[in-house]
């Protein structure tokens, strides 16, 4: 789970909660709980607002979640090896 979440969020600077929950396809509970653990291990930032009355939370990978997810990239294609 914790690698789609990060895998969504490698591409853009930041995504809103709910494009991401959408995405992964769990719930908000169970992203949330993902969030959590990614942001103690210095992997994600997660920034609050409002857009006109609305609140909205916005996700971003940090420095440190961008190297972790490229390595854990490089680990998995060494092990499967290259498409053909």
């Amino acid at each position: 789970m914790r690698l789609s979440i990060v895998a969504a969020l490698a591409p853009v600077e930041k995504a809103e909660f709910a494009y991401v929950r959408d995405l992964v396809e769990i719930t908000d509970s169970a992203l949330s709980k993902q969030v959590s653990r990614l942001e103690e291990a210095g992997w994600m930032t997660v920034e609050k607002g409002q857009v006109g009355r609305r609140p909205r939370t916005w996700l971003r990978l940090t420095e440190d979640g961008v190297a972790a997810y490229r390595r854990h990239l490089a680990a998995l294609t060494a092990i499967a090896g290259p498409l053909q």
